[in-house]
């Protein structure tokens, strides 16, 4: 029963985040900011046409193949855990890296583009320019746990 719970975080992520980017995509402008939970945080609409902080842009096309190989790659590493007993923090930290990493190559597979939506509202300048979205945190969760039940 604990295995079918792992097996269904990535789908969940995935359709949450499908249904935030869907709404981002229809209801915010590229220009508007809105802030929320006391202006801590700023909902905006931003098209990332690379990997993490836009990197690759200019090679899209690579990184929606390096992004859909690294992400088939992660499943099967996923499926193979399923089946063996023990592994539960291995399994978390795969299901949230795949469930991030499913949303963000179906954007770039789809849209030609992922979907950002908020970013921080702090101090310091380069953080605040960065816009992220719900699967780039599951994806950095994801990877420190599989990091840490490595060591």
């Amino acid at each position: 029963m604990k295995k079918m719970v792992y097996a269904l975080i990535p789908g969940l992520i995935f359709t949450a985040e499908l249904v935030i980017k869907n709404r981002v995509e229809k209801n915010r402008d590229e220009k508007e900011e809105k802030p929320v939970l006391g202006g801590r945080i700023l909902l905006r609409k931003y098209h990332n046409r690379g990997a993490c902080l836009n990197l690759g842009e200019k090679r899209k096309g690579a990184v929606a193949v390096l992004s859909l190989l690294l992400t088939l790659a992660l499943t099967a590493v996923f499926l193979l855990t399923l089946g063996k007993k023990g592994n539960g923090w291995l399994r978390a930290g795969l299901a949230l890296l795949l469930g991030g990493a499913y949303s963000n190559t179906y954007d770039r597979l789809k849209r030609k583009y992922v979907v950002d939506y908020f970013s921080f509202n702090v101090g310091w300048e380069p953080l605040q320019r960065v816009v992220f979205n719900l699967a780039d945190f599951c994806i950095l969760t994801g990877a420190l746990l599989v990091t840490l039940k490595g060591l």
